[in-house]
């Protein structure tokens, strides 16, 4: 079971002003002390106040860019001196954070390889241990909730609790728009089971191309989540690494203010009558539904009883294929989506087999 969390509230970080969305942006990484001095110059006259760089970059094969190492960590303390912003940068192992903690970096993230190892999370817990920083853990690069929760409470439990999460999507195999999977969902069931966290997207690296980016920021800003982390670069196209999905300060500035910034609730009197009529009527067919789905499973029982008196398989591959594809079919009707359709009903399915397998587990006990 997830442990509460022991969180001070970002509005006395002292990092962000409001209203939304809170900011962060700088280049991928820190490639020459010019380059991190210029993006965050144009970056902080345009009003930013936290400025990012990759110091360490976790690359898949040796030979790649891996960042500047800790010579970065100086440019970044004379952008915190001569511009006045917060500056931050992603660690991964415990020698990041003590040099980051000399350098008085202002705040660090985890990032989603690390996030998905529990001993590396651990270390960097005790290394970070009572200390004042502010961490942001981007989710795991699989779609594993457990594993971003339990990165989170590692750091709480080490007296984290300046603490806030980074969603950037999930690695696929599989061929999609994007460059990592969006996930929502998972986004959103963490930011339901804990709505105290400060939520930022990443739709540099969620997105993988420039092109995508403004259409996943405001996907998130529809979605209630505070903040944005976004890759900025003097010059993008040169860039070292990910040049693709690096937007110079005025682009970015351009993005940050085109945004539909939607407001968390109202006190509107006519909204509040309207939606609270519109959520009753979701009470009733919810509760429907309940009733509906009780009522599927008693005839899958049923038909569990009938298959263990004819001595038949639970499992009937070929007339399930049949039933999900006119489902399918029929879920363009009614304006639903063929993959939602397609999750639901191979839930209902793996239950009625579990159903129908209890019968024949208790029929073999008996």
């Amino acid at each position: 079971m997830a442990k509460t969390l022991d969180i001070i509230p970002v509005s006395e970080w002292g990092f962000f002003t409001l209203p939304r969305p809170m900011a962060i942006a700088g280049p991928c990484s820190a490639e020459t002390e010019e380059q991190v001095m210029r993006t965050a110059r144009e970056l902080s006259d345009l009003g930013l106040h936290v400025f990012r760089a990759g110091i360490w970059k976790p690359r898949t094969h040796p030979g790649c860019f891996e960042g500047v190492g800790t010579k970065g960590l100086r440019w970044l303390k004379r952008v915190k001196v001569e511009t006045g912003m917060k500056v931050c940068t992603e660690v991964a192992s415990e020698k990041h954070v003590y040099e980051c903690l000399k350098y008085g970096i202002d705040m660090v993230w985890v990032g989603a390889r690390t996030s998905a190892n529990p001993f590396l999370m651990q270390e960097i817990a005790d290394a970070l241990r009572d200390t004042d920083i502010p961490v942001l853990v981007k989710n795991p690069v699989n779609p594993d909730l457990d594993l971003w929760i339990g990165a989170l409470e590692r750091l709480n439990e080490a007296g984290i609790r300046k603490l806030g999460v980074i969603h950037r999507g999930f690695s696929t195999t599989e061929n999609i728009l994007y460059r990592n999977a969006p996930g929502w969902q998972i986004a959103i069931e963490l930011r339901t089971r804990y709505p105290q966290l400060p939520f930022f997207a990443d739709p540099s690296h969620m997105g993988g191309d420039r092109k995508y980016l403004r259409e996943i920021a405001q996907r998130a800003m529809d979605l209630g989540l505070e903040g944005l982390m976004v890759e900025s670069h003097c010059a993008p196209d040169t860039a070292l690494s990910d040049a693709r999905q690096q937007l110079t300060p005025q682009a970015f500035a351009d993005l940050m203010r085109n945004l539909r910034i939607r407001d968390a609730d109202t006190d509107d009197k006519e909204y509040k009558e309207g939606i609270d009529q519109l959520r009753a009527q979701i009470d009733i067919i919810d509760e429907n539904l309940l009733y509906t789905l009780g009522s599927r499973m008693g005839v899958s029982r049923k038909m569990g009883e009938y298959k263990r008196d004819h001595n038949i398989a639970i499992l009937q591959a070929s007339r399930w294929d049949q039933v999900l594809a006119a489902m399918q079919e029929k879920a363009r009707k009614y304006g639903l989506s063929e993959a939602f359709v397609t999750g639901v009903f191979n839930a209902i399915h793996e239950e009625s087999v579990r159903v129908q397998n209890e019968i024949l587990s208790g029929a073999e006990e008996g």
